[in-house]
C-alpha cells in the first residue's frame, strides 16, 4: 500500500502531461485537458451571460401578427442573406430569364460553397502566416468586398 502512495505522490508532482512538438518548447505549451478545456468552458459561459444580459436590456418588440392572406409588397431576407438574394437576380439580367439563368443563381453559389469546404485540401502550402502570403490575402479581400457590394445592392434593390 505504501509504495502505490508513493507513486500516487510522484505522479501528482510532475504535473499534468504536456503535448510534444517540435516548434514549441514545452514550457509554452498547456495540457490540452483540463486546462484548455477549462478555459473554453469559462469563455462560453461569459458569452453566454454577455448575450443573456444584451437580451434583457434590450428586447425585441413583437410585430403585428401575420396576415396569411395579405402579402407585403418587398419581402427581403436578413442581411446574412443579402448577398445571395440579390446574386439570384443578376443571371437574368445578363443572360435573360429562363431556367439557365435560374440554374446559374443556384449552381454558382453552390460550386463557391464547394470550393471553400475543400480549399484545406487544395491550398498546401506549408507558409501559413497571412502576412506571407499575399496573393491568397487578395483574393481574400476581394472576395470579401464583393459580398459587401452585392449584400448593400441587395440591400437597396
Amino acid at each position: 500500500m505504501e509504495g502505490d502512495a508513493k507513486t500516487m505522490s510522484q505522479q501528482e508532482s510532475e504535473g499534468p502531461v504536456r503535448f510534444k512538438h517540435a516548434e514549441y518548447p514545452e514550457e509554452q505549451t498547456i495540457p490540452f485537458f483540463p486546462n484548455y478545456i477549462i478555459l473554453e468552458v469559462i469563455v462560453s459561459y461569459l458569452v453566454l451571460a454577455g448575450l443573456i444580459v444584451l437580451a434583457s436590456l434590450l428586447p425585441t418588440g413583437l410585430e403585428e401578427k401575420a396576415d396569411p392572406f395579405n402579402t407585403p409588397m418587398h419581402i427581403k431576407p436578413e442581411w446574412y442573406f443579402l448577398w445571395i438574394y440579390q446574386f439570384i437576380k443578376v443571371p437574368p439580367m445578363i443572360i435573360g430569364p429562363g431556367v439557365l439563368a435560374e440554374l446559374a443563381g443556384i449552381f454558382i453559389p453552390a460550386i463557391g460553397i464547394l470550393l471553400l469546404i475543400l480549399l484545406p485540401f487544395l491550398d498546401r502550402k506549408e507558409e501559413r502566416r497571412p502576412g506571407k502570403r499575399r496573393l491568397a490575402m487578395v483574393i481574400l479581400v476581394l472576395i470579401l468586398l464583393g459580398f459587401l457590394a452585392i449584400s448593400i445592392w441587395g440591400w437597396y434593390s
